[in-house]
């Protein structure tokens, strides 16, 4: 078995000795130790029908990719430049084996088994079987390929074997699977920042209707996968998602491009290579659509095969990311060097020298194909012709990007081999901190020596492979332009993306340096719908994406400050909208403010109340010997004054900004002052009824009725309301709040903390009151000079209809309105109070004093007193008659009845001197009874 497979692999060996155009075709020179090389030097294979009928023929590459030939220049200038250097790697020589991969994998793949063909072969001992003392070198580490479908199935062969496999253009995030790709290493950014890198570009100038298009391999599929989420994660609408590749039929190109033209998205992503994008950018090119922005990957962003003259009209304007430019000494001069008749290591340089001069050297396979009729017919060039005077994207070197990959990978080689040959025992990476046996290094030695590079490279910079085997880097983000000089491509840089540093600082773009379509500034539009203005938000439309949206006005309240806003902000509680919705102005603070024109009406009305009352004070106190104000209880007079007062003034508490102290004694001043007013009412008003009632008041009643127990009885009832007030500022206390309910104001009103307590409190301001009315009632028939009846009827009913007017008028308002119902229904019950128990006697003072006399009194009270007692005598006689007529034949007569009331002609007219005192006597049939009151002092303080 080892015999067969020794064989096979020699005779594998053997066929890769051919040197031809096509898939044997390579660069190589030997040394003692070998690097592989993987280069697209085509573009792809010509397809080709194979029907089977005979052997099949290995196909065709074409397309010739002057900038895979540059970087496989890059990889032998590298190379060079090590072998030369006498501190790297010194007294060991660099070899190289570079293949084409025609950017397919069938290709690298035929290639690939060439390194591990070798490699196998060397661990065979093969001497009995052939003399091969001079093969070639296994090869140690393999820089390749290009593509990520291309270095996938590389990948997988090589890990196979831990051969190290280090690319310089392979940047799908597949390739970061360090389980099912143990050995592949890359010195090109993961396709995972990119994509996350193009969806900032798209959210930064604010599109969400975009097309995305990507190559159906192993570096589209995976990068478009990772571009959708993040495209979800922002809200950004993908129209069409589409796959492309160089090997689609025209009418697939041709339906693709119906389906981008009939689109309203304005932006193509594409993640694809440049031979995948090549036929749709044609198609496009055709049709001349040229209203299209394209957002370009990596790996077509540069390429030569988009960034011609003839695609300017469709493309130009096109934003792509580019990997940063690197800087290699002395390359330029190498390119230059180039000359088919002096190298003969390379076979790649003869064809691209007849590409470059379209022209067929002497010698050329290529010509004869010609002279067959198989190729078409070209002038015959000497080899001789100057490279500097040609214009090809192979002299290319003001930005080095995918070269200056393959220099770093391979000078990341050579360091870990220089690591190797340079360790010290017990310092080793193997097993016992033991090192690598120079004499017999082996690939997956060096595998482990690449994962733990860490070095400076020759410019300066640091060179290290992550976990996964990667190396850091940032994009670089570009513009195309026209060239004013020749109309070529230019690619201007605009901004960039560092990946590795605090997201929302990771992009930066020049817009001043943009221009669209080539020639414009203006952003083009591609978004499903429209914008909607400040002052408006995105509504969802049914059965259609997120995106495509109407604009609705924000509600009241609500605020957009910017275009397309998804939703409205709601205003703070001190705010609100103004009419067009696009910001919040401060509400109006509003109160019962004293200087508003209401204000300043209550407060008129309250100082005007405390006046008459302080003037019908001043009154009572100047005249407080008269008989009137003696007659009305002098001293409980005062203090009903002093409560009025104190009422009006309460009601002043009401008006200004609520405070909480405002708050918290305004309920209980307006309670106790209103209690203490209708308490000296009452005490009054009953104590003249029951005095009357009783016909003769005796000591007894003068006792109970004196002024101690009078003042006494008000203290008991008023106490009732301050204990209320108590509890309720005890448990509940109001407070001042803020009421935000009402759109653009914010009313500062009293939460009064508990309205059980504020019920409480007036209930029993009416209860008294209710009790007033009652007695009033009842006494409404005495002597008007001593308890105005009538007027303190009519008193107690303006209170009551004020009060029970107010409980509606107090819920069904709001903000400073219900302060001022409130102030409305003291003002109104203190006028009423005071003008209908004050006012009349005030006239008789001032405008009337001829009332104002001991007779005037005296008579009224004589002609009350003549009421009751012809009352008493009509009910006695009454009983009388029916106990008689109860006696059956009786006919003895009673006595006669008669009333009487004997009195002077002049026993109600004072004399000319000191006024007289008289007793009016009434008579009741056989006896007399005597009604005597006295009007001095002593005794009608007594009576009153």
């Amino acid at each position: 078995m080892a015999f067969l497979l020794g064989y096979y692999l020699l005779l594998l060996g053997s066929v890769q000795l051919t040197s031809t155009y096509g898939p044997y075709q390579r660069a190589q020179k030997t040394g003692d130790i070998l690097l592989g090389g993987l280069f697209p030097i085509h573009f792809g294979v010509a397809s080709k029908d194979q029907d089977l009928a005979a052997r099949p023929e290995s196909t065709q590459c074409v397309r010739y990719n002057f900038r895979g030939f540059r970087w496989l220049q890059a990889m032998i200038f590298a190379i060079d430049e090590i072998n030369n250097s006498s501190s790297l790697l010194p007294n060991v020589t660099l070899g190289y084996r570079i293949y084409d991969t025609c950017n397919t994998v069938s290709k690298a793949l035929e290639a690939t088994l060439s390194f591990v063909a070798q490699n196998k072969m060397d661990s065979i001992n093969l001497d009995e079987f052939c003399n091969c003392t001079d093969h070639i070198p296994s090869t140690i580490a393999v820089v390749g390929a290009s593509g990520s479908a291309v270095s996938t199935a590389v990948a997988n062969l090589l890990s196979l074997f831990y051969i190290p496999q280090i690319s310089y253009a392979s940047s799908s995030r597949l390739l970061s699977n360090k389980n099912q790709y143990k050995s592949f290493m890359r010195t090109i950014p993961t396709d995972e920042y990119q994509a996350t890198a193009m969806a900032d570009i798209i959210a930064y100038f604010q599109w969400n209707w975009v097309i995305a298009v990507a190559s159906d391999d192993e570096y589209g599929r995976p990068g478009i996968e990772k571009f959708e989420k993040e495209m979800e994660e922002r809200d950004i609408c993908i129209h069409l998602n589409e796959f492309i590749s160089q090997y689609f039929e025209d009418h697939e190109i041709q339906a693709l491009v119906d389906r981008i033209e009939n689109s309203t998205a304005k932006v193509i992503v594409v993640f694809a290579s440049g031979p995948d994008v090549e036929p749709l950018i044609k198609e496009m090119a055709r049709r001349n659509i040229t209203d299209r922005l394209w957002l370009a990957s990596e790996a077509w962003a540069s390429s030569s095969l988009i960034a011609k003259p003839e695609y300017l009209d469709v493309m130009a304007g096109t934003i792509g990311f580019a990997l940063r430019p690197g800087h290699i000494p002395g390359f330029k001069e190498f390119l230059q060097q180039v000359q088919p008749k002096k190298v003969s290591h390379n076979e790649f340089i003869r064809e691209f020298w007849e590409e470059t001069f379209n022209c067929y050297l002497e010698d050329s396979l290529r010509l004869q194909e010609s002279e067959n009729g198989t190729e078409s017919s070209r002038p015959l060039c000497s080899g001789d012709e100057d490279i500097t005077s040609a214009e090809t994207p192979y002299l290319d070197y003001t930005h080095l990007r995918i070269s200056y990959n393959v220099y770093v990978a391979v000078y990341s080689i050579a360091q870990a081999l220089q690591d190797i040959l340079t360790c010290s025992p017990g310092r080793g990476l193997f097993a016992n901190s033991s090192c690598a046996d120079t004499k017999d290094m082996e690939a997956w030695q060096v595998l482990k020596q690449l994962r733990h590079l860490d070095y400076i490279d020759s410019i300066g910079e640091k060179v290290h492979f992550d976990e996964n085997a990667e190396m850091w880097g940032n994009y670089t983000i570009i513009n195309w332009h026209r060239s004013t000089e020749d109309a070529s491509v230019v690619f201007e840089e605009i901004g960039y993306y560092n990946m590795h540093i605090k997201k929302g600082s990771k992009l930066y773009i020049d817009n001043a340096k943009i221009l669209w379509n080539g020639y414009s500034t203006e952003l083009p539009f591609s978004n499903c719908s429209e914008d909607c203005d400040p002052g408006t938000r995105k509504g969802i439309i049914d059965s259609e994406p997120t995106c495509c949206f109407e604009c609705k006005e924000c509600s009241d309240g609500e605020y957009s400050n910017h275009k397309d806003a998804s939703v409205c902000t709601k205003c703070p509680n001190n705010s609100w909208s103004n009419g067009n919705h696009t910001f919040c102005f401060l509400k109006e603070i509003e109160f019962l403010a004293w200087t508003e024109p209401f204000g300043i009406a209550l407060t008129i009305f309250a100082v005007l109340g405390v006046l008459l009352t302080a003037f019908v004070l001043g009154v009572f106190a100047r005249f407080r010997n008269t008989p009137i104000v003696k007659a009305t209880n002098r001293e409980l007079s005062y203090l009903l004054l002093f409560s009025l007062v104190c009422c009006f003034s309460s009601s002043l508490m009401f008006i200004g900004e609520p405070q909480d102290w405002t708050c918290r004694l305004r309920q209980p001043a307006f309670g106790i002052s209103f209690v203490l007013c209708i308490s000296c009412i009452l005490v009054k008003t009953n104590r003249v009824l029951l005095v009357f009632e009783a016909k003769i008041p005796t000591s007894l009643h003068r006792k109970w009725w004196g002024l101690n127990l009078q003042f006494l009885l008000v203290f008991l009832c008023t106490f009732v309301q301050v204990m209320i007030c108590v509890v309720w500022l005890y448990n509940a206390p109001p407070a001042s709040s803020k009421n935000h309910d009402i759109d653009e104001i914010i009313f500062i009103t009293c939460n009064e903390g508990s309205m059980m307590a504020l019920g409480f409190l007036i209930g029993y301001t009416c209860l008294l009151a209710a009790i007033c009315f009652f007695f009033a009632f009842k006494s409404r028939k005495l002597p008007e000079n001593f308890t105005e009846a009538k007027f303190i009827t009519f008193s107690m009913l303006i209170f009551f209809i004020v009060w029970i007017s107010f409980i509606p008028a107090y819920f069904s308002t709001y903000g400073k309105f219900v302060s001022a119902v409130e102030v409305i229904a003291i003002l109104a019950s203190s006028f009423g109070l005071l003008a209908c128990l004050f006012f009349h006697k005030v006239y008789i003072i001032l405008f009337k004093p001829s009332r104002n006399t001991i007779e005037e009194v005296r008579c009224s009270t004589a002609a009350h007193a003549f009421k009751v007692a012809a009352k008493a005598t009509l009910k006695h006689n009454t009983a009388s008659r029916k106990r008689s007529g109860s006696n059956g034949g009786s006919s003895g007569s009673s006595p006669s009845s008669s009333i009487s009331l004997k009195t002077n002609g002049n026993d109600c007219e004072p004399s000319a001197g000191q006024p007289r005192i008289h007793r009016p006597r009434v008579s009741f049939g056989s006896g007399t009874v005597t009604l005597s009151l006295s009007f001095d002092e002593s005794r009608r303080s007594s009576v009153m």
